[in-house]
């Protein structure tokens, strides 16, 4: 073999070790990534094989996950329709709340207010002559000053005296207008309601509790001389009557006078 040839091969095989060599570190170095590659499955590390943080450093891994978002209900609070318990264990009505029945069974009208009970015949005059002669200072008797004795005028809290609170609801600086609406009412027929119950009340005006869907003619009549077109549509949604209504109890106390529901 000349020497020529010899060292050409001596060359050529210093070369071919070299590359072989980097393939086999290229090989090597990829690897771990090639096998996750070709089956299919990534390599994922237990809690207790994951390598500690450095000092003041958090691992993500050991974080715990917060727990699931709160719903909050998106419906509308409504107060219950019921109050203490009576005598007997069965809760009461609030009685300042519509009171149209569930099956739309009409609830007998009277417009004879002679047959009303002495005391509530007297209660019913005394307020409706004061209403008359526009005077709405002299419900003060009859308003109190707020406490369990005095009828109910809101179905919320609200400020000042009863009478104050009044006088701040009517569209007039002298309260005439309210006193307006209390005359349009108690010239109304009225209905009897619960009786014989701790919730025992007589109830102006009828509509109260009576299914709007039922009105006739001439009661629509009678309903626009309280409320306007507009009101009723709107009581149309609510499936009641909630402009303002009084009550009184068959001892002649004077129990609510309020709007809303």
């Amino acid at each position: 073999m000349s020497l020529s040839f010899r060292r050409g091969l001596s060359k050529l095989n210093s070369s071919a070790l070299s590359g072989l060599l980097f393939v086999i570190l290229a090989v090597s170095a990829t690897a771990p990534a090639t096998a996750g590659t070709l089956s299919g499955k990534p390599q994922i590390l237990a809690l207790s094989e994951t390598p500690a943080a450095d000092d003041g450093d958090v691992n993500p891994a050991q974080v715990p996950l917060p727990g699931p978002l709160r719903q909050v209900p998106t419906e509308t609070y409504r107060a219950p329709e019921t109050g203490a318990a009576s005598e007997n264990g069965n809760p009461e009505r609030d009685i300042t709340r519509p009171h149209v029945s569930s099956e739309g069974k009409i609830p007998e009208v009277s417009y004879d207010y002679s047959k009303l009970p002495q005391a509530v015949q007297d209660t019913r005059k005394k307020i409706l002559d004061i209403a008359k002669a526009g005077k709405i200072d002299a419900l003060k008797p009859l308003l109190g000053d707020g406490g369990e004795a005095s009828p109910l005028l809101s179905l919320g809290e609200y400020d000042g005296t009863p009478l104050e609170f009044l006088k701040s609801l009517s569209g007039d600086s002298n309260g005439q207008e309210l006193l307006a609406i209390l005359v349009d009412l108690l010239e109304a027929g009225y209905v009897h309601l619960d009786a014989g119950t701790p919730s025992e009340v007589y109830v102006w005006p009828y509509f109260f509790a009576y299914p709007l869907e039922k009105l006739d003619d001439r009661q629509m009549v009678e309903l626009y001389q309280i409320v306007t077109a507009g009101d009723f549509e709107e009581m149309k949604g609510v499936g009641a009557y909630i402009f303002y209504r009084l009550g009184i109890t068959p001892d002649g106390s004077w129990k609510f006078f309020v709007a809303g529901d």
